[in-house]
C-alpha cells in the first residue's frame, strides 16, 4: 500500500490513518483517523481545485466547481482507495469486530474517509510538496477523465452512493446491443429498472442509471 502511495509513513502515522472510529471505541485506543481525514480532506480538495484551475483557463467559476465535485466525491475516492495496492485499502483498515463482520470495509464512506486520512498522514510527515505529488499519481487520471467531459453529471456515481446510503447492494448493470443503439436495465435489490436506450453503453447505462436515481431518491 505504501508502495502505491510513493512515499513512507511512519509506523504510527499509518496506524492512526487506517484505525477507523470503531475500533478505537471497542479497545480504547486513543487515537482514531477522523482528524487527519479532515486534514486530508482539505489538502486533496486544494490540489485537485488548483490542477484544474490552472488546467482549464477559460472555465468558469461555476464550471470547475462542477469538475471538482467530479473529482473529489465519496464514490470517487473509495473507487481509488479499493485500486490502492494489490488488495485495495479495505483489507488493512482496523475496525472493530461488528463493523468488520458486516461488510464495512469495503463501504464507501468508509473508504473515501480512509484515504483521505492517509492524505492527511502524508502531509503531517511531508509536507504540501510531496503530499501534492501522491495526490496527482493517484487522482491524475480521473481529473483528465472529469475534464474531458466536462464535469457532467455521473449519474452512475450518483445512483451508487445512493444505494450506498440506503444499505443496499451496488448497482448491476445488463446491457444489450442492437443495430444502431445500447439498451441497459439496472438491478437493485434485486428489482429491475428500466429499460433505457443510448447511442453507446456508457450513454445507455448513464440514461439507466438517471432514471433509476429518480424513482429511488426521496
Amino acid at each position: 500500500m505504501l508502495e502505491a502511495l510513493g512515499v513512507p509513513l511512519s509506523a504510527e502515522l499509518l496506524t492512526r490513518a487506517l484505525t477507523h472510529r470503531s475500533y478505537a471505541e471497542e479497545t480504547g485506543e486513543p487515537l482514531h483517523n477522523d482528524r487527519l481525514e479532515f486534514l486530508g480532506d482539505s489538502m486533496l480538495g486544494a490540489v485537485v481545485t488548483d490542477h484544474l484551475y490552472k488546467t482549464n483557463p477559460d472555465v468558469s467559476e461555476r464550471q470547475l466547481a462542477k469538475l471538482r465535485a467530479g473529482v473529489v466525491n465519496m464514490n470517487a475516492l473509495a473507487n481509488v482507495a479499493r485500486g490502492l495496492g494489490a488488495d485495495g485499502l479495505g483489507p488493512h483498515l482496523l475496525m472493530g469486530e461488528h463493523e468488520a463482520s458486516s461488510g464495512t470495509r469495503d463501504k464507501s464512506s468508509v473508504l473515501a474517509d480512509a484515504l483521505e486520512a492517509l492524505i492527511g498522514a502524508v502531509y503531517v510527515e511531508h509536507g504540501l510538496d510531496v503530499t501534492s505529488a501522491v495526490v496527482h499519481r493517484l487522482f491524475d487520471p480521473l481529473m483528465a477523465e472529469v475534464s474531458a467531459d466536462g464535469g457532467l453529471v455521473d449519474w452512475k456515481t450518483r445512483l451508487h452512493e445512493l444505494t450506498d446510503t440506503m444499505g443496499l447492494s451496488p448497482p448491476e448493470y445488463l446491457v444489450d446491443s442492437g443495430d444502431r443503439e445500447y439498451t441497459a436495465t439496472v438491478i437493485v435489490a434485486g428489482r429491475s429498472y428500466g429499460p433505457e436506450i443510448g447511442r453507446t453503453k456508457r450513454e445507455a447505462e448513464q440514461n439507466a442509471a438517471k432514471s433509476t436515481y429518480r424513482e429511488l431518491s426521496p
